[in-house]
């Protein structure tokens, strides 16, 4: 069996990865930071908003059960993609959409995507998500992985 891995920053990371979790084909999740300078950030250093990082969430995936297509169309319909820096009341860059590709193909998907969705008018704004090489991706502390389900939620906003 072929694996592969996604890596999404579509706002808070808690709420993302419960919603990865729900799809047939995904194998494990994990939530981290990426894109930022600083190695090896903690959860207080990212929400200073100095680090450059994201919150994200990397996708474990089996694409012959699903594929990269379908992870962005739930990327896209989990999140606001036109909102720049923030998510609902969630502000800083740490909270910002983007898309980090961890190979030429779906580098292509996703721009492809963007390009698809910005010409559907499904948006009464312009798209911001960012689509970016993946940089180095770095694992959450442990109670941050599967905040949710470990404490009985399905969402972490009203």
């Amino acid at each position: 069996m072929a694996i592969e891995k996604a890596t999404f920053g579509a706002g808070c990371f808690w709420g993302a990865e419960a919603r990865f979790n729900e799809l047939a084909g995904v194998l494990d999740t994990a939530v981290g930071y990426a894109g930022g300078g600083l190695e090896h950030p903690t959860y207080k250093e990212v929400c200073t908003d100095k680090t450059g990082h994201a919150e994200v969430v990397e996708v474990t995936f089996d694409p012959s059960r699903l594929s990269y297509e379908a992870l962005l169309d739930a990327f896209f319909a989990l999140h606001d993609p036109t909102q720049l820096n923030r998510q609902g009341p969630d502000w800083g860059k740490q909270y910002r959409s983007v898309v980090f590709a961890n190979n030429d193909e779906q580098m292509a998907a996703a721009k492809a995507k963007i390009a698809e969705l910005s010409a559907s008018g499904s948006y009464r704004k312009p798209i911001v998500t960012t689509v970016e090489e993946a940089p180095m991706f770095w694992k959450a502390e442990e109670y941050h992985q599967r905040y949710l389900e470990k404490r009985g939620m399905v969402s972490c906003h009203i």
